[in-house]
């Protein structure tokens, strides 16, 4: 399973394509699969995303899993202050999508 992923222009944010825009929620992200590098390229050309690329992921019980650490980092938000970490979401009310 592959996803894309990059941060968000204008507040930074960490980012999963969800198949119809971007998330801050991993969990919404789909897979790629051979559509990435092409996708990737048309977000960052029409800058609703910086540097997007592509990491492998495999199917939990809440949605997908990045494999590499640093990706589970970056969905989750930062290891030593466990008040900042990211909420899964909320899907009665909706979710962060650009």
């Amino acid at each position: 399973m592959k996803l894309l992923t990059g941060n968000n222009l204008t507040e930074g944010y960490v980012i999963w394509w969800t198949g119809d825009g971007w998330s801050r929620h991993v969990e919404e992200a789909i897979d790629v699969d051979d559509k990435a590098e092409q996708l990737a390229q048309t977000e960052a050309a029409a800058c609703r995303v910086n540097n997007p690329y592509v990491v492998e992921a495999e199917p939990g019980p809440n949605g997908p899993v990045p494999l590499h650490i640093k990706e589970r980092i970056r969905a989750t938000g930062p290891t030593v202050r466990p008040d900042l970490l990211l909420q899964p979401a909320d899907k009665s009310a909706g979710s962060y999508v650009i």
